[in-house]
């Protein structure tokens, strides 16, 4: 099991605005899309469905650091910074790899709800065991 997730892309076309980089709200799917991916690779998604619960977003944060352009090569990763009772807190990072600079950071707030009620359970312990947590040392 690994602490830290990450993914390559290329930043495609579609996804640059008016002012020549890629669209703020894009950060956001980004963002979601790779805590997917993330929870898929380490069980937690299939753990999540088996204890009937699922994931809903609570908060989203992004800092935009630099802007980002079409065909840069970036490293989208994510970690998991805090489990609470019914909550936990997944962090991200966007590093541009040619010149090693961070574009953005962000955080989401998860919130585990009932699939069925859409209420706020307690989180299993048979998902948290399927993440590490990433203390702030310890960060990319």
């Amino acid at each position: 099991m690994s602490k830290l997730f990450h993914l390559d892309i290329v930043v495609p076309a579609d996804v640059i605005d008016v002012n020549h980089h890629v669209n703020n709200v894009v950060y956001v799917q980004w963002m979601q899309d790779i805590a997917i991916r993330h929870s898929a690779s380490t069980g937690g998604t299939q753990a999540a469905i088996a204890a009937g619960g699922t994931w809903v977003a609570r908060t989203h944060h992004i800092e935009y650091r630099q802007p980002a352009f079409e065909g840069d090569r970036l490293r989208l990763m994510t970690w998991i910074y805090d489990f609470r009772k019914i909550r936990s807190v997944r962090r991200y990072k966007f590093l541009r790899l040619d010149d090693n600079i961070t574009v953005a950071v962000g955080q989401t707030e998860w919130v585990f709800v009932d699939a069925q009620t859409g209420r706020p359970r307690t989180i299993p312990e048979s998902v948290v065991g399927c993440f590490e947590l990433l203390p702030v040392t310890e960060e990319p």
